[in-house]
């Protein structure tokens, strides 16, 4: 049995260890462009902000162990093409633009997710690292969180632009004020992290942002960066703001590229697979991680929650099923934490307002108590929501 992943972030390190555990006469083989594995980038703003010292600490994985265990990894390789009738991949090594071909028994797809790059004028520039115009960055790879330190450490960058208040540019934020920095928070949004929370929830969140003399826009739409070389402005259909850095954190999509034309997709270009996370086109494919969908213990069906908490379980559900044992996951919940200038904020499943644009009749309760006994020397106050069909 040989099977090939494709991508090695946590779904695919978590796949190619468990293949290697489960069978250890299976050939495995994992092709990455990247140069590193296991980067934890929910950590990136922590990193940024001086909290995590060292990022070292932010990898649980190298190719050199999954090597160590007999795993055939190949780091800074792309996978262009897929013969998915003969079971045979064309890879291209990125440093010497060779390319060859492999073949596979089953294959796992990881291929992650990328930063959405929405269609904003002036955003896009060509011959950069990442395509765009210098002084705006992207938050997800190991690379691009060093960057971003390098960039604020320059003593020209006094007033950073975050643009989407999700999770990541809610962190971002804090970790930029940190540095001293003037920053701006753009949502287009009314409210920050508005799919997580309810604006119960959400109203005291804003609160502490603001108090801390972040400068938050909501509701309001960036149009156009402007700068000949390097962003200097950011126009928005309210207002022009002087910048100078911008981080993009509008979301992610999955990279979907090599199997859009051929494997069963959500309209975002997520894998449709079952709960043992083989693909519904192909019982040779699986699929895994941010690329694919997860059942959702909410819906009751499969959708797009990309967690790296699932990413791992979806890892080692597909490896099991493609050796040849039944295994199926379980679901997900979705569930989710974050803390806000040292309002502490975490929820699970659906908040009220995502449930009734889900079509479900539902109702709630909210309520506000102590977290401990007031006769206790310290207590604080905490917000408790509950949604229900």
């Amino acid at each position: 049995m040989k099977v090939i992943v494709i991508g090695c972030n946590h779904a695919g390190t978590w796949a190619a260890k468990t293949l290697r555990a489960v069978d250890p006469s299976a050939t495995v083989v994992t092709y990455d462009r990247n140069d590193n594995i296991s980067f934890l980038a929910c950590g990136i703003a922590l990193w940024v902000g001086g909290v995590v010292k060292d990022p070292k600490g932010l990898f649980y994985a190298s190719p050199e162990g999954l090597k160590s265990e007999g795993i055939d990894v190949h780091m800074g390789h792309e996978v262009v093409k897929v013969d998915w009738a003969n079971k045979k991949l064309t890879v291209k090594e990125l440093a010497t633009g060779k390319e060859f071909d492999d073949n596979y028994d089953k294959l796992i797809l990881a291929t992650g997710s990328w930063p959405v790059t929405p269609p904003i004028e002036g955003l896009m520039q060509a011959g950069t690292k990442y395509g765009l115009k210098e002084g705006i960055f992207f938050s997800k790879l190991f690379q691009q969180g060093q960057e971003i330190i390098d960039e604020i450490k320059r003593p020209e960058v006094k007033k950073v632009m975050v643009v989407g208040a999700g999770y990541i540019g809610v962190e971002l934020i804090e970790a930029f004020k940190n540095h001293g920095k003037e920053v701006i928070l753009m949502e287009a949004m009314p409210r920050v992290m508005a799919n997580y929370f309810d604006k119960e929830i959400t109203d005291e969140a804003e609160k502490r942002i603001r108090d801390a003399g972040i400068e938050v826009h909501l509701g309001e739409t960036v149009k156009k960066f402007e700068g000949s070389v390097r962003v200097q402005k950011v126009v928005t259909d309210k207002g022009t703001y002087d910048v100078d850095m911008v981080v993009m954190s509008v979301g992610f999509r999955p990279n979907s590229e090599l199997y859009k034309d051929y494997l069963e997709t959500l309209p975002n270009g997520a894998i449709v697979v079952d709960t043992t996370m083989q693909t519904t086109r192909d019982p040779n494919v699986y699929a895994i991680g941010d690329c694919s969908t997860v059942y959702s213990r909410a819906s009751e069906k499969q959708d797009y929650i990309a967690l790296a908490t699932n990413a791992v379980r979806m890892g080692i559900v597909a490896a099991n099923n493609a050796l040849g044992r039944h295994v199926e996951y379980c679901g997900t919940q979705g569930s989710n934490a974050i803390c806000v200038f040292g309002y502490n904020m975490a929820s699970t499943g659906w908040s009220e307002e995502t449930a009734k644009k889900k079509g479900l009749k539902v109702k709630s309760n909210f309520f506000k108590d102590a977290e401990r006994p007031e006769f206790m020397p310290t207590y604080e106050d905490v917000l408790v929501k509950i949604i229900y069909e």
